[in-house]
C-alpha cells in the first residue's frame, strides 16, 4: 500500500499519467533525442525520481545502487559492504565533513555516517527524495549528523574547498556534462583530499555501431532517467580534464563471484530478494494494476512499473554481454596545488 500511495512523489496524483507521457518522450524508445535529454536533464531526472522512487525503495531498499557480491552474501549485505569500501577508500574519520553527490533518499549517507562517525551532507535536486530522506534520518536518529541540500550538482551552493571527502553512487550518470560535473566536485573538495565513486558506464566491449548494443543502451537510459551513458574511458578523461589526479580505477564487475545483475535476472530465484524475481515482479505488476484500477494508485503507475521492468531487462542483458557496468569504481585526488 505504501508503494501505491507514494507513486509520483511530489507530482500531484492527477498529473502522474501526463508526467509519464512527458518523461517517456525524452527517450530514444519513444522518438526522443540525446540533445533534448541533455538540455532538459533537470526536468527529466526530477520526473524520473518522482515516478520511480517508491518502486526503488519497495524492491531494492534505501540504497539505490549495485554492488559486487561474494558467495554466501545477501544483496543487502553486499550493498553495505560496498558502502564501507567507499568510506575506507576515502579514509573517512570522525570529525570530517563529507558530501554525498546525488544522495537519493540517503541509504548510503546513513550507513557511511554510522560506519565512519562523520557528518554527511547529501545534495539532491528532487524534493520528494529529500523529504523522504529527512524522514528516514529522523527515524534512524541521525538528523544531527546527516542532512540534505536541494540543489543541482552542476551548480552546488557550497564554498570552495569545503569538504574533506566526496563520494557518489550511481548518480553522476545523470549529468549531461561529466567534465562540468567533476569540475564542480573538484571546486568544493579540499586540496589533497579524495573523491570516490561507483558509477554506471558502457565498457570497452560496447560497440556504438552495433544495433543490439544501442538498443540495450537506450533501454537502460529510458528506465533510469539518463541523458547519455558515457564509456569508462570518457569518465577517466573527464576526471583529468576537471583537474583530478586518478589514483586508481577498476570495473568491480570483473571477477565478482556473483554477477552484479543476478538480483534482476528472471532466470534466478531468491527468497531474500523475492520482490525482484520473475514471480515477485509479476505480483507487484498485478498489484499495481489492481490498485490503479480502484484509484488507490494514481493513473500511470502501471506504466512506471513497465518502463522500470524494461530497464531491468536492458541492465541484465548489458551485464551478460559485458557492455555495461554499474560498478565501475574510481578514486581521484584533488592536487595540493589547486585552490
Amino acid at each position: 500500500m505504501d508503494l501505491a500511495t507514494r507513486v509520483g512523489g511530489s507530482i500531484k496524483k492527477e498529473d502522474v499519467q501526463s508526467a509519464v507521457d512527458r518523461y517517456e518522450k525524452y527517450h530514444v524508445c519513444f522518438g526522443g533525442e540525446e540533445e533534448t535529454r541533455k538540455a532538459n536533464y533537470s526536468d527529466m531526472v526530477n520526473k524520473y525520481y518522482d515516478l520511480a522512487t517508491s518502486f526503488y525503495e519497495y524492491g531494492w531498499g534505501q540504497s539505490f545502487h549495485f554492488a559486487p557480491r561474494w558467495k554466501g552474501e545477501s544483496l543487502g549485505e553486499s550493498i553495505k559492504r560496498h558502502e564501507h569500501f567507499i568510506a575506507l577508500q576515502l579514509g573517512l574519520k570522525p570529525g570530517m565533513k563529507v558530501l554525498d553527490v546525488g544522495s537519493g533518499i540517503g541509504g548510503p549517507l546513513r550507513e557511511i555516517a554510522r560506519f565512519s562517525l562523520t557528518s554527511i551532507t547529501g545534495i539532491n535536486n528532487n524534493e520528494y527524495q529529500i523529504s523522504r530522506g529527512e524522514e528516514l534520518n529522523r527515524l534512524a536518529g541521525l538528523s544531527h549528523s546527516c542532512n540534505f541540500v536541494k540543489a543541482d550538482f552542476l551548480k552546488m551552493p557550497f564554498s570552495d574547498n569545503e569538504f574533506d571527502g566526496i563520494y557518489a553512487f550511481d548518480a553522476l550518470c545523470h549529468a549531461p556534462d561529466p567534465v562540468a560535473c567533476y569540475r564542480e566536485i573538484c571546486r568544493v573538495l579540499r586540496p589533497g583530499q579524495c573523491f570516490a565513486a561507483s558509477e554506471w558506464f558502457m565498457t570497452d566491449h560496447f560497440d556504438p555501431n552495433n544495433q543490439s548494443h544501442q538498443k540495450i543502451k537506450a533501454e537502460i537510459e529510458l528506465g533510469n532517467g539518463l541523458p547519455d551513458i558515457k564509456t569508462t574511458r570518457e569518465c577517466l578523461d573527464a576526471l583529468k580534464l576537471a583537474g583530478f589526479e586518478v589514483v586508481w580505477a577498476r570495473d568491480l564487475a570483473v571477477g565478482s563471484p556473483i554477477p552484479w545483475y543476478s538480483p534482476l535476472d528472471v532466470n534466478r530465484f531468491s527468497i531474500t530478494s523475492f520482490r525482484l524475481t520473475a514471480f515477485g515482479r509479476g505480483i507487484t505488476r498485478a498489484m499495481v494494476k489492481a490498485l490503479e484500477f480502484v484509484r488507490i494508485a494514481p493513473a500511470g503507475s502501471a506504466r512506471v512499473s513497465s518502463f522500470l521492468e524494461t530497464a531491468a531487462e536492458g541492465v541484465v542483458e548489458g551485464g551478460r554481454k559485458e557492455i555495461f557496468t554499474p560498478i565501475h569504481f574510481f578514486l581521484a585526488r584533488k592536487p595540493l596545488s589547486r585552490s
